[in-house]
């Protein structure tokens, strides 16, 4: 018996136009799942959807904005029409505002709770809430399914100058637990993975110099993780993948997988 092989299974990646959220929807195809890449972008959507069938996977570019729930309904329908009924569901949408982002010209006393709250609306509403609320009921009638969401270091341990992406990611622990416990008996298995420090669109400014050197605060992340250095985007596949699989991870629900490279043991 394959632990690990999806074939069969439907998943659905929101964010699959990011570098993270694609990498985890190349993954999951690679063990044999149809991917719903789900996005806003539809230049990157169908570049990779392009990928995966260029590997031998299964897949489609659906368009959607995931903190509008009449978008992800109308995803939905056509995710079940052209894959079938979604059984895997990865959050991978996400990010931080610049302008709620800490500096010495922008006090905590100065950040605007409008920005405050679109924050919450990208990484916890969207990123979480509403995707859940509109594909979990499904997984639920049908007895299973995997949810995956993805949280980030700064849940447990909130980092200098990203106070409301901290406090939103760690809303995400919580209500993905929250979700664990009332949907086990349905079926439905909900965890997260923690990505340490992964390069992406979102923070490559903060973490290299425009010459390709890591920045100040890049250097102060490789002298806190043991491994001494950045994830790469195909290290997350392992714990997709693993979580995914009903066969592999059928007793596992509420947990978080920490993917970070020893960053959150290490303190001194």
């Amino acid at each position: 018996m394959n632990l690990f092989d999806l074939s069969g299974e439907v998943a659905v990646v929101i964010g699959a136009t990011g570098v993270l959220g694609g990498a985890l929807a190349e993954g999951l195809a690679a063990a044999g799942a149809s991917v719903a890449v789900v996005g806003r972008n539809a230049d990157r959507g169908n570049a990779r959807v392009e990928a995966i069938q260029k590997m031998g996977g299964k897949a489609r570019f659906v368009q959607a904005d995931a903190i509008e729930r009449e978008s992800l309904g109308k995803a939905h329908d056509e995710i079940r029409a052209q894959l079938g009924s979604p059984s895997i569901l990865v959050n991978a949408a996400g990010g931080n505002d610049p302008k709620v982002t800490v500096t010495s010209e922008r006090p905590v006393e100065g950040i605007a709770l409008s920005d405050w709250h679109a924050n919450f609306d990208l990484n916890l509403v969207g990123g979480v809430l509403l995707p859940c609320q509109e594909f979990g009921p499904e997984m639920c009638g049908n007895k299973r399914g995997s949810i995956i969401n993805i949280a980030s270091i700064s849940a447990h341990v909130p980092l200098s100058r990203v106070i409301s992406y901290s406090a939103s990611k760690a809303a995400v622990l919580s209500v993905s637990q929250f979700l664990a416990r009332e949907w086990a008996m349905k079926g439905v298995r909900v965890n997260t993975i923690t990505p340490g420090f992964f390069p992406g669109e979102q923070n490559r400014a903060l973490l290299f110099n425009p010459d390709g050197t890591p920045t100040a605060r890049g250097h102060s992340i490789f002298g806190h993780t043991p491994m001494g250095r950045f994830g790469e985007p195909n290290e997350l596949i392992g714990a997709a993948v693993f979580l995914a699989s009903q066969k592999a991870s059928s007793f596992v629900t509420g947990t978080d997988i920490r993917v970070d490279g020893g960053f959150l043991s290490q303190t001194i």
